[in-house]
């Protein structure tokens, strides 16, 4: 082990307070985004305050999710009545000409005395690049008409986020009051500030097509008693309230702090669900979707049976095998620089992840959980065996844990863009809210290429492209501060060169692909092609072309091509050119080659028919006035060329 990994190693230990059931004890910093203290929104908070009060019992709030590819969107959300998965889709806002997509809806659980549903909907055939509207059924009636609008798909950008974790500012001191949060005032607060870092980001990026979330959506955890229940329902209520979320997808990853509760695979309407998963959360499952060429899957490492990822994964991409580009999406970040959990629990599933990702040639991961901004260099297995470590308490502070975590190699540093990268690149991105922020680890990890704490929400853009002459294909990531819309890092590109088209396939296929394969191939090629075109084609089109054709071609080529040629000769010469053409294909250029001395006849009997059975007897029978001399000739010709077979294969013999 190196000297900079023993004192990482060590950094590792001394930072590591303690760990109970996988979750480091260290509490949130005092830093928070605190809503009450921005005067530019006052008003709007004011507003927001009596909003509130309406929004936090709205539990029946649809959710947009992508489909399993770009013409499909899926729909999700709960209602008070049975039988209502119905959704409209129309190109026309007042409705007209809609389609109609009928899903599923199952029975959920009861909050605050009430019975809800779980109504999840496709719709399919989306084109890109276009405007719809879509309604749905909520509880007997169609609601509102609302827009939705498809992007396309060769270059695109979608939003990359990091634990809103609605509800986590509890206990923090706003600057209104003496008093520390409750937990139903934490969720007014943090739903609040994840409005405003939607709206901030689809006004500077509008044409985002769908969001990435990479986990805790909301921050209560624990749902064993009613009260519990309702204030996670609270939670998500102001999570799904967020106005962007209507017209924008999102696709979800299971958190931690999602994890023991169903409410989160009842809100969210993910595609090709892993329900193959052995150990899934109560949550639900890790799933995968494409958008273009890039094939996301998301992985629910709440679970910590990587042979259920590593499954999920191989689905994945055998299905979709010619992806450009695959990006796997996660909640424990495992090479992450965040206080908390990079040094913990994270890194539980380290060694077992990365050789996975090795493996499936995966281009990045997206990570959450640590409430820190990080992104890595470029990252590969080191190739060793290593101890996998179980989920529990003291992990942290093994020793021989923390050196079996040394378990990758950095194998480029390049900044800006990379071409041809080897490896695997990690993003970790802090909270989307400000609801929780934590410190970065003391000592920064070699590993790590960037990293950031301004204590500010953040957000990322990840824009894919490909160029126009389809040479390359490219993956770039830039953040933001939510509050002043600057980059908090510098943009990453990865480049990746693409095999070019094949111009060469275009030229050769017009002209031989459109006589030969007309005409010839559908009579003739049957009986005769396959005996006489491969040896007699071979050898005597090149020596026997040059002895016999001088002896026997100057005497009958004169007499007997005068009578047959004026009686006969439209018939058979007909039915020469066709077999010709049938028997040999290309090898007719041959033939007229090998025998131009040998005269017209002898190159199409001799040539193309000797040895061909009924092709040869049909010219015979078709010459009409059976002359002599010219069957003398034939024959002459004949036994010139066995001769001079016989011959060669003697003297090769010899």
């Amino acid at each position: 082990m190196s000297i900079s990994k023993k004192i990482i190693a060590a950094a590792l230990a001394l930072s590591v307070v303690g760990v109970s059931a996988g979750i480091t004890a260290i509490a949130a910093t005092e830093h928070w985004n605190d809503a009450t203290t921005n005067t530019a929104v006052s008003a709007e908070w004011e507003s927001w305050k009596n909003e509130w009060e309406t929004v936090k019992n709205n539990h029946e709030q649809i959710v947009l999710t992508p489909g399993a590819d770009a013409t499909q969107l899926n729909f999700g959300w709960y209602s008070k009545t049975a039988d209502e998965a119905k959704v409209k889709i129309s190109k026309s806002e007042d409705m007209s000409d809609s389609s109609e997509f009928t899903g599923t809806a199952n029975d959920t659980k009861v909050i605050d005395g009430t019975t809800y549903y779980s109504n999840k909907v496709t719709a399919t055939g989306l084109e890109e690049n276009t405007t719809y509207y879509y309604q749905y059924l909520l509880d007997g009636e169609w609601s509102k008409a609302a827009k939705y609008t498809t992007k396309g798909t060769k270059n695109f950008s979608v939003f990359y986020v990091g634990d809103p974790q609605i509800g986590a500012s509890k206990g923090q001191i706003p600057s209104t009051s003496t008093e520390k949060q409750t937990v139903e005032l934490a969720a007014r607060n943090d739903a609040f500030n994840w409005n405003k870092t939607l709206e901030a980001a689809t006004a500077k990026f509008p044409d985002v097509s769908f969001l990435l979330s990479a986990g805790d959506q909301i921050n209560q955890t624990d749902v064993s008693t009613e009260a519990n229940e309702l204030q996670q329902a609270y939670e998500y209520a102001g999570f799904l309230n967020a106005d962007a979320l209507k017209s924008l997808p999102v696709a979800t990853t299971i958190g931690n702090h999602d994890s023991k509760s169903d409410n989160y695979k009842n809100h969210f309407n993910n595609p090709n669900s892993f329900v193959e998963e052995t150990s899934p959360s109560v949550a639900g499952n890790g799933y995968y979707f494409t958008y273009g060429d890039v094939l996301f899957m998301v992985i629910n490492t709440n679970n910590y049976n990587c042979a259920d990822h590593e499954n999920l994964i191989k689905k994945a991409t055998t299905e979709n095998p010619d992806a450009k580009w695959r990006i796997v999406m996660f909640h424990q970040d495992i090479y992450g620089s965040g206080l908390d959990h990079s040094d913990s629990d994270g890194i539980v599933l380290r060694t077992q992840l990365t050789p996975i990702f090795d493996k499936y040639d995966i281009d990045v991961v997206l990570q959450g959980h640590d409430h820190t901004y990080s992104r890595t260099y470029q990252l590969t297995g080191d190739g060793q065996a290593h101890t996998a470590y179980e989920q529990g308490a003291g992990i942290g502070t093994d020793p021989d844990y923390l050196t079996q975590n040394l378990c990758y190699n950095i194998v480029d540093k390049t900044s800006g863009t990379v071409t041809d990268p080897e490896g695997t690149i990690y993003m970790e991105a802090n909270s989307a809210t400000g609801s929780k922020f934590y410190e970065l680890i003391a000592e920064q990890q070699d590993y790590i290429a960037a990293r950031s704490q301004t204590w500010t929400p953040t957000y990322s853009v990840i824009d894919f492209s490909t160029a126009d002459d389809g040479s390359s294909t490219s993956f770039t990531i830039n953040t933001y501060d939510v509050t002043t819309g600057d980059k908090i890092d510098d943009s990453y590109t990865i480049t990746k060169t693409l095999e070019t088209p094949e111009e060469p396939s275009e030229e050769p296929s017009e002209e031989p692909s459109e006589e030969p394969s007309e005409e010839p191939s559908e009579e003739p090629s049957e009986e005769p092609s396959e005996e006489p075109s491969e040896e007699p084609s071979e050898e005597p089109s090149e020596e026997p072309s040059e002895e016999p054709s001088e002896e026997p071609s100057e005497e009958p080529s004169e007499e007997p091509s005068e009578e047959p040629s004026e009686e006969p000769g439209e018939e058979p010469d007909n039915n020469v050119d066709d077999n010709n053409n049938d028997d040999n294909g290309n090898n007719s250029n041959n033939a007229n080659n090998g025998n131009n001395n040998a005269g017209n006849n002898n190159s199409n009997n001799n040539a193309n028919n000797s040895g061909k059975g009924d092709s040869t007897k049909n010219n015979i029978v078709n010459t009409g006035d059976t002359d002599i001399v010219f069957f003398v000739a034939i024959a002459v010709v004949t036994s010139a060329v066995i001769a001079v077979i016989l011959f060669k294969k003697k003297k090769e013999e010899a």
